[in-house]
């Protein structure tokens, strides 16, 4: 069995963490290349690991350090957090598709991203907007194999403090399947098993369905 090389973006955060996890326990992969703005510190220590730390907002300077198999963005912020919206873009819309064609270009065959319940690049709600833009564009790429992730609210204990996402979490855990809130570690399983498998074309995952994907198998 030929292992495959993985590049992650995103790996300080709650999905991109649990990604970072499995993928290091997964032995499909020999090489995990985790691109951060920060040292990771003793994470970056496990022998399958390596880190590329940069300015996520020019990635073209590292291109040739993203060479990969598989390709995941867990890249995400809040309006909040961002300070703008145009600030928002630059970290759920502008590095997230120059990551996708810096790596295709390169020769990935796989890209999977965590997007949102409801993006619509039609939406009046900004935040579904931006999520939808940035699916019509990575489906624009012609990957060979594509997988979006369209989870609920993300379930999880988070190292930033986000009080609205926690309220929503406790709002919405009684919720029909749709609008439940889906844990961080079964998103991060339904994206590198569907990885691993790399169905062709685009493969979307809404939200009430990453539990059963998160447990399908990868053969």
């Amino acid at each position: 069995m030929k292992r495959l090389t993985a590049v992650l973006a995103g790996a300080t955060g709650l999905v991109g963490g649990e990604c970072m996890k499995q993928l290091l326990a997964r032995e499909e992969y020999s090489r995990v290349t985790v691109v951060t703005r920060r040292d990771l510190g003793a994470a970056a220590r496990h022998p399958k690991l390596r880190q590329v730390v940069t300015d996520l907002a020019n990635l073209g300077k590292v291109r040739d350090e993203l060479r990969a198999d598989h390709v995941f963005c867990a890249l995400g912020t809040t309006i909040r957090k961002a300070g703008s919206q145009d600030k928002f873009r630059q970290v759920d819309q502008v590095i997230p598709l120059q990551l996708a064609q810096l790596t295709l270009a390169q020769g990935a065959r796989h890209f999977s991203i965590v997007s949102a319940l409801g993006a619509d690049a039609k939406s009046r709600v900004f935040y579904s907007r931006v999520k939808g833009e940035v699916e019509q564009a990575l489906r624009a790429m012609a990957w060979p194999s594509l997988g979006i992730v369209r989870p609920s609210v993300i379930a999880g204990d988070r190292a930033e403090s986000r009080p609205m996402e926690r309220l929503a979490e406790q709002v919405l855990r009684f919720a029909p399947a749709t609008w439940k809130p889906v844990p961080a570690p079964e998103i991060a399983a339904a994206m590198i098993r569907t990885a691993l498998r790399s169905p062709p074309g685009v493969t979307t995952i809404e939200s009430r369905d990453i539990p059963k994907a998160a447990r399908s198998s990868a053969a």
